[in-house]
């Protein structure tokens, strides 16, 4: 195999044999193949696109590349989601320990927050104590035993898909659906979960930025994924609007904490019962109406908070920060946003308001950046909310008091108050099993 006739052939608009797709991913691993002439194939799928069988195969050539998690000996009854980034997106801290404690394998590894979207192991690691790195056996240890665990992404999980994101990133083949897909299912077909379900965010927030979009990526990755023999459903949801009330690890964790204690409703609960009925759904083989009562009376008589609970001390979290979230350290300053007229809110920039908080210290914008737990937003009106002038939108907690002037323009700039009332965003725009 020559690479530079599959770069032509690609360009030409042929279609790749699974063969030749495999061979060019395990010679780009190895560093056979350069980096130059991989950027040229991304860049001719970018033009010319994969047909589904192509796509099937560079992800599985990718979740094969590097270290896979065997999670056999948990047969069928094993169950992972993913989400495509969100702000106020907090969703694994409450729904793995539900589905966990309906009776699957909740095996999961996360990443941490970059950019404007927050990361699961960030907020699990605002939990004094919580260990993010697991040996392989303690991983499988704590699943076989507790039914749930979650880890940061381990080293040489997919080093294909490594590589190729750090050449798409730089060669402005990003938003490539086939490389997406690819890029994205190949981690969780390396994790080792029969039954996978998507949150794909769609908005101001996402990188998907309408619902349209949003839907064809799920449909396809959905579609690989069953190729790929995994159970497979995705949700299509709204990101015009931070997720919850709270942005920022701890603010988050204390947040996820409510809904699982049956103290906090709305947007954040909703959306996380949905996920969890499909992951049951799919996993124990029910209609998705049950799998939603039984997750439902899971978070209503406790037995989710009982398993959060289980896991984090599992991991070697303070429990007693979950029992009594008030012993998480808060930040030094805490300022109000206020409303400067009357009116709706009309819009909010969901991206700009996930910068605000990495502005006040609680995101990254390098990988290798330090975050702030105690750092963030609490969202006080949302979307369509009537305010006044003076009402206070959102609290800015922050350890840099110097910062507080800059982020409280970022936040006003990204909030939207008009005389109409607008049309109400459906928090769920489209289900795909």
């Amino acid at each position: 195999m020559r690479m530079y006739d599959l770069i032509t052939k690609k360009k030409q608009g042929g279609t790749l044999s699974e063969t030749e797709i495999r061979e060019m991913i395990a010679g780009f691993t190895e560093g056979t193949v350069p980096d130059y002439q991989m950027a040229a194939m991304a860049m001719a799928i970018y033009f010319q696109g994969m047909t589904r069988e192509e796509t099937a195969w560079l992800t599985d050539a990718m979740a094969h590349s590097g270290d896979t998690v065997d999670l056999s000996m948990f047969g069928k009854w094993t169950a992972d989601k993913h989400s495509t980034g969100g702000v106020g997106d907090k969703t694994t801290l409450i729904v793995a320990p539900i589905v966990a404690a309906c009776g699957l394998k909740v095996a999961k590894m996360s990443g941490r927050g970059l950019g404007h979207t927050g990361g699961t192991v960030d907020k699990l690691e605002s939990i004094e104590g919580y260990r993010s790195s697991l040996s392989q056996e303690e991983f499988l240890a704590q699943v076989e035993r507790v039914g749930l665990a979650v880890i940061g992404q381990t080293g040489n999980l997919t080093p294909a898909d490594k590589k190729l994101y750090a050449l798409r990133d730089v060669t402005a083949t990003v938003d490539s659906i086939p490389l997406i897909v690819s890029s994205i299912m190949s981690k969780k077909l390396a994790a080792g979960s029969q039954t996978i379900v998507l949150d794909v965010k769609a908005g101001s927030g996402a990188f998907m930025r309408d619902g349209k979009s949003a839907g064809v990526l799920a449909r396809e990755m959905v579609a690989i994924g069953k190729a790929c023999g995994r159970k497979m459903a995705a949700f299509v949801t709204n990101m015009d609007v931070p997720l919850g009330k709270n942005i920022g690890n701890s603010l988050e964790v204390i947040e996820a904490i409510g809904v699982l204690k049956g103290e906090i409703h709305g947007d954040l609960r909703t959306l996380c019962l949905h996920l969890a009925a499909a992951m049951i759904s799919l996993g124990l083989e029910m209609d998705f109406e049950t799998a939603l009562q039984q997750a439902t009376a899971c978070l209503e008589e406790g037995r989710a908070f009982e398993k959060f609970t289980a896991w984090i001390e599992a991991q070697g979290g303070n429990v007693e920060w979950v029992r009594n979230p008030s012993q998480f350290p808060g930040a030094a300053h805490i300022m109000p946003v206020r409303a400067e007229r009357d009116g709706y809110i009309a819009l909010m920039n969901t991206e700009q308001i996930g910068l605000c908080a990495g502005l006040l210290g609680a995101g990254r914008v390098r990988k290798e950046d330090a975050v702030d737990f105690a750092a963030g937003i609490v969202l006080r009106k949302k979307t369509g909310d009537y305010v006044q002038a003076g009402d206070v939108l959102a609290e800015l907690h922050t350890n840099i008091a110097t910062i507080l002037p800059e982020a409280e323009k970022c936040f006003q700039t990204a909030v939207l108050i008009q005389n109409a009332q607008p049309e109400a965003l459906p928090l769920i725009m489209e289900r795909i099993d």
